[in-house]
């Protein structure tokens, strides 16, 4: 009974495991999607011993992203530097062509303008008079020296010497002046000369030894008009330094005249585009744009 038993008991009971401990199974492998990611955008997590938080360590991909901020503030200071660099440029043209072309200021109007120049028709009245003054102290010339060949009778010839020495008085200067104001017209020629003259010299001046027209001709950016063809003839007597002498006429000082008053309008124009430039350096801080022009000796 008692082996019934037991073998009943051992039937009935689950049988017991019969494995032993063994090694620690392999580590997995790594996901798909790890293996597919890029070379620089891998990120290595760690565990740190003894806490459960994981660090991450940025890769190639990061550092890019980081240097971004850096290199924005390089192109922007490389840009400045351009600016600046331009704005330098451009003071120094403006005060090489201020100092070149500075002796505009020192134009004369009323003298390049000849405001008392004899008009043409004065200068015709002038001499129809100077030509019927002729013309009257010839013929009683004649009449007096037919006189004494006998042609005509002595008391006509006598006659004819008194309005002859009359008419010759009328034509000194300090007796035209009792009778008429109007000058004669060897006035107003000498007027004319003496005109000229003084606006031959303002002129030469003006030029001094290095010419002026030609030089504010780079002005023309401040004022078109400068590029006009009519003052090419000028430009190219000014470069050459011979354009005094050749002012002959009141048509070419009239031009010059022309062509001075449009430089200061340029020259006032390129002033204030160098004023306002060095208004910006300064509050820019640019030291080297905004420096002082060295004095002229």
């Amino acid at each position: 009974m008692a082996q019934n038993e037991t073998t009943v008991r051992q039937a009935t009971a689950p049988e017991e495991p019969l494995l032993r401990q063994g090694r620690p199974a392999d580590p997995q492998p790594p996901a798909v999607e790890e293996r597919a990611a890029p070379a620089g955008a891998i990120t290595t997590d760690s565990a740190l011993p003894g806490s459960g938080q994981a660090v991450s360590v940025p890769g190639p991909g990061h550092e890019e992203v980081a240097a971004e901020p850096g290199t924005q503030d390089d192109a922007s200071e490389e840009s400045q530097q351009i600016e600046k660099s331009l704005a330098e440029s451009r003071q120094r043209k403006l005060r090489l062509m201020l100092k070149q072309c500075d002796r505009v200021l020192l134009l004369d109007f009323d003298l390049l303008a000849l405001p008392d120049w004899p008009d043409n028709y004065t200068l015709a009245a002038a001499r129809r008079s100077r030509d019927l003054w002729l013309f009257s102290a010839l013929l009683t010339a004649i009449v007096f020296l037919s006189g004494m060949t006998g042609f005509v009778p002595a008391w006509i010839a006598g006659g004819g010497f008194g309005a002859f020495v009359i008419i010759l008085l009328m034509g000194v200067p300090g007796v035209r002046r009792l009778y008429t104001s109007r000058s004669s017209y060897m006035d107003l020629i000498i007027r004319r000369r003496r005109l000229l003259r003084d606006a031959r010299k303002h002129i030469e001046h003006l030029e001094g030894k290095e010419g002026l027209l030609w030089q504010c001709a780079r002005m023309a950016e401040f004022n078109p008009a400068l590029r006009s063809t009519r003052f090419s003839e000028l430009l190219a007597l000014s470069e050459r330094r011979v354009l005094a002498r050749n002012m002959t006429r009141r048509q070419h000082v009239r031009l010059y005249l022309v062509y001075l008053l449009e430089a200061e309008k340029a020259y006032s124009r390129a002033q204030q585009a160098f004023f306002e430039a060095h208004q910006k350096a300064l509050d820019e801080g640019w030291e080297s744009v905004a420096s002082e022009p060295e004095q002229r000796t």
